[in-house]
């Protein structure tokens, strides 16, 4: 059957544009409007998918959070209004400014139009609409409650990027601080003491240890620098590599979880999305199996995701999920029982919601104690530094001012 390109106005009086299988012409233009669509312009051929025009464009171009959050929003509103799903991609197609989510909505509602179903539409683009949203699209469209189904997928981004947020603000006075401590240590260390170091040398008296220290250090930085940028360029490279293995991922979270500070809060954060992603997909109709493994997949930890492979083996032996919880490492104690309980009780989803909130004020004021933690420690280790330098330089202008008296 051959393929149609049309260009028609659609029931808001917007211009559209796509392609149509018909049998002719004439067969194209009736099938337009049983779609509710006033072709204007039909003719034989296949439209080039604006999806790859500009590959290099689409490659390097991202959707942020915030335009996959108000996507989301703007498709429940008009899925409400009565919207076809290929008008509101249509719609909002025209108003994002995003290439890359322009794009790939042209290549969905061609896609749809060629007969595919939502979930296959949005599954084709990973690099747009990760596992979970795709999941809950699923769920939505064999349920037949889609605009309900977009509600739990709009608060489950827009809490994903407040706990974000949060973590990124906390982080951003202790960045600081470091990247004041490192510029602070290789000024003094290529600049002030090298200067000090010359007058000593010339009154011939004993320098002290932390001067020898920086001499040595100092020496090391101008003669090897080739060898020491090398070897720090080839120590990056390698852990780069290695951290994306499985094993080295393992490992660098496993790490992670085990930082005096910062693990604290990534465990909680863990509970918090494992909490209420897995009531919400409760709640839209999808089996208890599935979402743990679809949890897996989005929880963004791979020692949790190890503990969650062990706690799939475990569920479809029938042991349900309380008392294979009972045996992982990173659960505390609170989620177990409270899932034990909602699990005997019949009220999983109503425990788990309960878990939900708590441990997002859990994040919430981890988050904010975070800078207030480590901000101290950080101005320590700036002190010291400081200190050291200041050590290298002054002990030796003491020793100076003895000999001239």
């Amino acid at each position: 059957m051959p393929t149609f390109t049309y260009q028609a106005i659609d029931q808001l009086g917007a211009t559209v544009t796509g392609s149509i299988e018909a049998e002719s012409i004439p067969a194209a233009q009736d099938l337009l409007a049983e779609r509710d669509l006033i072709p204007m312009k039909v003719k034989e051929g296949t439209a080039v998918k604006s999806g790859k025009v500009n590959l290099w464009r689409k490659l390097t171009t991202s959707v942020r959070q915030e335009e996959l959050i108000l996507f989301t929003k703007q498709m429940r509103s008009m899925l409400r209004a009565g919207i076809s799903i290929i008008q509101v991609f249509d719609i909002v197609r025209q108003q994002s400014e995003n290439p890359l989510l322009r794009a790939t909505l042209t290549e969905m509602s061609e896609d749809i139009q060629a007969g595919s179903n939502l979930f296959d539409a949005f599954r084709k683009h990973p690099r747009v609409f990760p596992n979970l949203y795709c999941s809950l699209i699923h769920a939505g469209e064999a349920s037949g409650n889609l605009p309900e189904i977009l509600d739990r997928v709009v608060y489950i981004m827009e809490h994903e990027h407040k706990v974000r947020e949060d973590i990124r603000g906390a982080l951003a006075y202790p960045k600081i601080v470091v990247v004041a401590l490192f510029l602070a240590f290789f000024f003094l260390l290529t600049f002030v003491v090298p200067k000090f170091v010359t007058v000593f040398e010339k009154a011939k008296i004993d320098l002290p240890l932390p001067t020898k220290i920086c001499i040595v250090m100092y020496t090391g930085l101008i003669e090897y620098w080739p060898l020491m940028l090398g070897g720090a360029a080839a120590l990056f490279f390698g852990l780069t590599v290695y951290i994306k293995t499985p094993a080295g991922t393992l490992l660098k979270d496993r790490l992670l979880l085990r930082l005096p500070i910062i693990g604290h809060l990534f465990v909680k954060t863990a509970m918090s999305r494992f909490a209420s992603i897995l009531s919400i997909l409760l709640a839209s109709g999808v089996t208890i199996l599935n979402a743990i493994v679809i949890i897996s997949e989005t929880i963004g930890n791979a020692a949790i995701i190890e503990e969650f492979d062990r706690l799939s083996e475990q569920m479809t032996q029938g042991r349900g999920i309380s008392q294979p919880l009972r045996a992982a490492k990173h659960f505390p104690p609170m989620v177990i029982n409270m899932v034990a309980i909602g699990e005997e009780s019949g009220r999983l989803e109503e425990m788990l919601q309960e878990i939900a909130k708590h441990y997002d004020e859990e994040v919430e004021y981890a988050a904010k104690g975070l800078a207030e933690a480590i901000g101290p420690i950080l101005i320590v280790a700036l002190t010291v530094v400081v200190g050291f330098f200041a050590m290298a330089i002054f002990l030796p202008i003491w020793d100076l001012t003895k000999m001239v008296k």
